[in-house]
């Protein structure tokens, strides 16, 4: 077993494109940073680290980060992976906020970082992948989607704040406004939103170019406008917009914890495909 270190995204890509495709809904975060990183190599002010582990010239894993963020692990079909990925990552920072990624492999990992490191790892958020290769249109909400325009800036600050309060356990590291501007800099990600009498009432982002899909995310609601279809219905039109587009597939994440949003994307067309970890490290 050993580790392969690669400078940029094309070349990560090229290592490892068949092994992370074989399961792109599982692999979809790495395929869609690593895929606009091929273009925008410090889209987030830093140089990004990519690993891949290999038994003989087989690819059994792989690793990247952006940083600040935390470190992102993909599926690993060799436990004996995760120990040069650890030794690796250690090496290059000296610290780590915390890894994400599938639910088994993420959690070995948080326990040999403690070990490695001393750390205390903390499950931070438990979420689900769906996967749509179809979209349900439902019946009887008011209003319809458009585009984002810049009248909407102050409103979607607004939501993507009270959506990171509510939703995740810790802030991220980047805050609504560059979360915003990144969003809207590239053809392959945008936001949409579901307007009832000309009025706002949800909104959605998308983006995360894979070969095949597109990531959907993050989706908001103000809790005093909920119960009425919107977000439902907001994304299964942008969904199916998107399929129509050219895309097989479009994924999400949902937080388990969470039973609505979970039976809300079902009912539209989305079907569960594994469960990843976010573990914290202090």
């Amino acid at each position: 077993m050993r580790l392969e270190r690669h400078e940029n995204a094309t070349s990560f890509l090229e290592r490892t494109s068949d092994f992370l495709l074989a399961r792109e809904a599982q692999h979809n975060l790495i395929l869609g940073l690593a895929s606009r990183l091929r273009t925008e190599p410090r889209l987030y002010g830093e140089d990004p680290y990519f690993a891949v582990a290999l038994d003989g010239e087989r690819v059994v894993g792989a690793a990247m980060r952006t940083p600040p963020h935390n470190l992102i692990l993909s599926e690993m079909d060799d436990d004996a992976a995760l120990e040069p990925v650890a030794e690796d990552a250690q090496a290059v920072f000296a610290s780590l906020p915390g890894v994400v990624g599938p639910k088994e492999p993420v959690a070995r990992f948080a326990r040999i970082w403690e070990e490695r490191t001393g750390a205390s790892a903390q499950i931070g958020i438990q979420q689900r992948v769906y996967r749509a290769s179809q979209a349900i249109l439902p019946e009887g909400v008011s209003g319809s989607t458009r585009p984002y325009d810049e009248g909407d800036r102050a409103v979607v600050l607004a939501w993507m704040d009270a959506f990171v309060t509510e939703a995740l356990p810790q802030a991220p590291p980047e805050d609504a406004v560059h979360w915003l501007e990144r969003n809207l800099s590239s053809a392959d990600s945008g936001i949409e939103l579901w307007v009832d009498g000309d009025v706002p009432v949800s909104f959605s982002g998308y983006g995360g170019l894979t070969p095949n899909g597109i990531r959907i995310g993050p989706v908001y609601t103000p809790p005093e406008l909920r119960r009425r279809g919107y977000a439902s219905a907001l994304v299964a039109e942008l969904t199916k917009r998107l399929l129509d587009g050219g895309r097989k597939f479009c994924f999400l994440f949902t937080d388990l914890a969470n039973p609505t949003s979970n039976s809300i994307y079902r009912a539209i067309g989305y079907r569960a495909v594994s469960e990843v970890l976010r573990y914290e490290f202090g």
